[in-house]
């Protein structure tokens, strides 16, 4: 799947977006996954009240499966203007 990081997340991981091969069932179990790679990946999900998550384009919460999921992407909450 694509996995896309903005703002603050894309600078602490330090990449806008990657393929990942996962056996995650949900966003929660990606997440770990991808905490555990890395000390920056743990940095940016650290904290996930300051984090949102769209699948496919979608708003999403971090228990929603992830069968057949296409896009992950991962942003702080969206201020309006």
């Amino acid at each position: 799947m694509d996995v896309l990081y903005f703002a603050w997340v894309r600078e602490r991981i330090g990449l806008p977006h990657e393929k990942v091969e996962s056996s995650a069932v949900t966003v929660a179990d990606l997440i770990a996954e991808l905490s555990a790679r890395a000390p920056r990946y743990a940095a940016a999900f650290a904290d996930l009240k300051g984090l949102r998550v769209a699948l496919d384009q979608k708003l999403a919460s971090f228990d929603a499966p992830l069968a057949d999921v296409r896009e992950v992407a991962f942003f702080p909450p969206m201020t309006g203007g």
